[in-house]
């Protein structure tokens, strides 16, 4: 749509090369010339009995039978010159060829927007609302007077463009039709207001079947019923698909029916069994037809694509025919393949997977599907991985495409190693993209996934819900046992991720996203192939606590790096509802990593913002009693210091360095107190 860059899924397949149009008895530049000759006389100065001169001399010579020693009277550019002048003859003899005329230089001057001071900017569109008002229609239909419509919907206020809108009302279809007026469509609906948007919308009612058929008016449609229209009109647009029925009775529906009616499919064939049939036939015959046709990138069809396969019972030969839809534009292709060689077409899927919708039926055909449905589909998108990443859809995708395969070798090699950039040359470069994916919001959802679960920080609540319809399904139609299958993704995923932790903790403890990396990998990542990397990894992050944890740039200093070592610390998450941790897999015993770091600052810990770092050490059940024992000892003989930052004192020795420095201590141990250092004293009394 105009103004707005339609999001597409990768796509194999060619476009189609229109083929060039031909005009019938077009003149040649010659035959033009040779008219242009007639028309001013030949080489006749105008005289009746007019000499003609004699023929010019080649060489010293004449040659009256040479044809080339002839000279046009009139050049090259005079005849281009009166072209031109016939040309704006013509076009002063059309109708309002002088408003048109005008209001082209307005334009001109308009779409220069930062050539263009403010005052004379009202001034112009003024000046070109007095020109078009009253004749909108007359300009919309034309590829050049189209624009100055545009850009009066740019400049308009609102008063101005519900004129324009109000005049255009009934030829909004058409418009949507034209290869120039389609894009008028998309001004008005983006630039105007909900108003103008209830005013568009609904001039599509009743004609959906035909609009989303046509080649020019397909897209914008589809872009305005997946971007402007509400749920309601959104309803209203889908039941067409459901029957003629529905189309007519959309001519006459007014706003206040609207908000009541409802296109989910399954709830209307239950208010109407006997409708059953024919409903799903003319649906199907539409999918299909839209399948066969390649024009499988409409949210519109991937809406009600998804409620035809809700309506269907599992098991049925309607919801095995349906399946075998789906996945013939990959098979067909396929077959004039190599076996070893990525399936061909899969165009279908691949755009199925970046709509709310589509992304639902991928992960349901998923989950239903058998073993080789499976493998053949997630080989649709062996190139596009981290494309799908990073989308709010497709990512659910990649999750389904890890949760439900029972050949765990299958889907770590398709979609684990494309996240891990394992295809990338140079370490450096890999490093980077891992790191890119994982501290992004939405890419590091796939990617943290067999580690986190559906962690709460992880997935959002929509997710959740698509995850537990999943795994209802997996328990039917998959054998393996989850924790099997996590095992075998943890394989593929544990050494490449702490390795990467090892190497790049220093810039992932930065942000709160590359923390919650850092705590889930050396938590969770575990294999029989990773017990190095791991002990690498744990080195590496205490390494990050060195230095004086008063220092406001060090990492006790942030938040986020605070909880993440209590959280190692205590060897697994806290649980507030239970008031307990549960300790990960294996004792990760992490601090006996840290606390030869600390100790010499141990005390200063205790007073920091991450006071609950030291408190960890004497509560977790995962740190020995002889460390407990040495936290303790070091504690006591610092309890002076400890006492005071339990009161919001500064804490700062006597011979610390200046006052700017106490000032910025002061300043991170807080006015009310450090909570951490109070529970600590209680501690220390017991």
């Amino acid at each position: 749509m105009a103004a707005t860059k339609r999001k597409e899924a990768p796509s194999a397949a060619a476009k189609d090369v229109k083929k060039q149009k031909t005009v019938q008895n077009k003149k040649s530049r010659l035959d033009a010339a040779a008219a242009e000759d007639e028309e001013i006389g030949g080489f006749s100065d105008g005289e009746d009995n007019a000499v003609r001169a004699p023929p010019a001399k080649i060489n010293g010579s004449s040659n009256n039978n040479d044809s080339k020693n002839f000279k046009l009277e009139t050049s090259s550019a005079e005849a281009h010159a009166k072209q031109r002048q016939l040309a704006k003859e013509r076009k002063a003899a059309k109708p309002n060829a002088d408003v048109i005329a005008r209001s082209k230089k307005i334009w001109e001057r308009l779409r220069r927007k930062s050539h263009v001071p403010l005052e004379e900017r009202k001034q112009l569109t003024a000046e070109l609302f007095e020109i078009i008002t009253g004749r909108v229609r007359e300009f919309v239909f034309k590829h050049d007077s189209v624009r100055v419509i545009q850009t009066a919907l740019k400049y308009a206020d609102r008063t101005q463009r519900r004129i324009i809108v109000e005049e255009l009302k009934g030829d909004v279809r058409e418009l949507v039709e034209s290869r120039y007026g389609k894009f008028l469509v998309a001004k008005m609906v983006v630039e105007g207001d909900q108003q103008v948007r209830n005013t568009i919308v609904p001039q599509f009612y009743s004609g959906v079947k035909k609009l989303i058929n046509h080649p020019e008016a397909g897209w914008i449609v589809d872009d305005i019923y997946r971007q402007i229209a509400t749920p309601q009109q959104k309803a209203v647009m889908l039941r067409e698909w459901y029957g003629q029925e529905f189309a007519l009775a959309n001519r006459n529906v007014q706003a206040e029916d609207a908000e009541k009616e409802s296109a989910d499919l399954k709830a209307i064939l239950e208010k109407a069994p006997e409708k059953r049939r024919p409903i799903l036939e003319h649906l199907l015959q539409m999918i299909n037809s839209l399948i066969q046709k390649k024009m499988t990138g409409f949210t519109m069809v991937h809406d009600a694509m998804l409620q035809y396969f809700l309506a269907l019972s599992p098991g049925t030969e309607e919801f095995t025919d349906f399946l075998e839809l789906l996945k013939a534009d990959i098979e067909t292709k396929a077959e004039a393949k190599d076996s070893t060689d990525a399936a061909g077409g899969g165009d279908l899927y691949r755009n199925l997977a970046f709509t709310k919708s589509g992304s639902r039926l991928v992960c349901l055909a998923l989950a239903y599907g058998s073993a080789k449905d499976r493998k053949v589909i997630l080989r649709c998108y062996k190139d596009n991985v981290e494309l799908m990443s990073l989308d709010q859809y497709a990512k659910m995708v990649l999750i389904t495409g890890l949760d439900v395969p029972d050949d765990v070798k299958m889907s770590g090699k398709a979609i684990l190693s494309e996240l891990l950039g394992q295809s990338v040359e140079g370490e450096e470069a890999r490093l980077n993209r891992l790191e890119e994916v994982s501290t992004n919001l939405i890419s590091r959802v796939p990617l943290l996934y067999p580690l986190a679960g559906d962690a709460k920080w992880l997935m959002n609540d929509q997710d959740k819900a698509l995850l537990t319809e999943i795994h209802e399904i997996r328990k039917i139609t998959s054998k393996k046992d989850p924790d099997l299958r996590r095992k075998g993704l943890m394989e593929y995923l544990a050494p490449p991720m702490l390795e990467f932790v090892a190497k790049r903790c220093g810039n992932l403890v930065k942000t709160s996203f590359g923390c919650q990396v850092i705590t889930e990998t050396l938590l969770e990542a575990s294999s029989d192939s990773a017990t190095t990397q791991k002990e690498d990894a744990k080195t590496a992050v205490a390494q990050l606590a060195q230095g004086n944890p008063l220092d406001a740039e060090h990492v006790a200093a942030n938040a986020a790096a605070g909880r993440m070592l209590k959280t190692l610390v205590l060897g697994g998450a806290f649980n507030p509802e239970t008031k307990t941790t549960k300790l990960a897999e294996g004792e990760l015993g992490f601090a006996d990593a840290l606390f030869p770091v600390i100790s010499d600052t141990l005390v200063d810990w205790a007073c920091s913002p991450s006071s609950f770092v030291v408190v960890a050490l004497l509560e977790s059940e995962d740190v020995s009693d002889d460390t407990k024992s040495q936290v303790r000892n070091a504690l006591e003989q610092g309890k002076k210091s400890i006492e005071k930052a339990a009161k919001g004192a500064d804490v700062a020795k006597a011979d610390a360095g200046s006052d700017g420095e106490k000032s910025k201590k002061k300043k991170a141990e807080g006015g009310k107190g450090n909570a951490g250092a109070k529970i600590l004293l209680v501690k220390l009394k017991a």
